[in-house]
């Protein structure tokens, strides 16, 4: 991969796959901003499938929020205060269980989850019209994650 003049030239290395996709992840991210800021949409990037969970859910705890997600409960607990303090999610305790609290979407959490519905009809052009230049960047992650939880590192490492 020739080198750019803004991306490290460490990610040349191959054996830096894990850090070359969040180099990706990054730039999305960055380059998303701007754009639900158009949008009128406020919730951070990096959330917006946390949103998502609890609206097909209708309610759901942290660690429900977590299993349905495949992320760690902790990075799910780590986003709930923004979305708390933006008024998209409330939280109340649960009534058979004081320590556990339950989130549930506010109307201003739908508004937000009806302008990223419209904002992701576009961006998927955006990102088609991108993979005609560079290849299916989508379907490569997808099937590398499937290979991975077929056959792990660790296996492959010893064939």
């Amino acid at each position: 991969m020739p080198a750019s003049t803004d991306i490290p030239t460490d990610l040349d290395d191959i054996s830096f796959l894990g850090r070359l996709s969040e180099a990706l992840s990054q730039r999305i991210e960055e380059q998303t901003r701007p754009l639900f800021e158009d949008a009128g949409i406020t919730v951070p990037v990096r959330s917006c499938s946390l949103l998502s969970a609890l609206n097909n859910a209708g309610e759901a705890t942290a660690a429900e929020l977590a299993r349905t997600l495949g992320q760690s409960h902790q990075l799910v607990i780590q986003k709930c205060p923004a979305l708390l303090r933006l008024g998209l999610v409330t939280q109340h305790a649960d009534p058979n269980d004081a320590r556990r609290k339950i989130f549930r979407l506010t109307d201003a959490g739908r508004d937000q989850l009806r302008r990223l519905d419209a904002y992701s009809a576009r961006i998927t052009e955006v990102y088609r019209t991108l993979f005609e230049e560079v290849g299916d960047v989508h379907g490569a992650i997808l099937k590398a994650l499937d290979a991975l939880a077929d056959k792990p590192l660790a296996v492959r490492i010893r064939e």
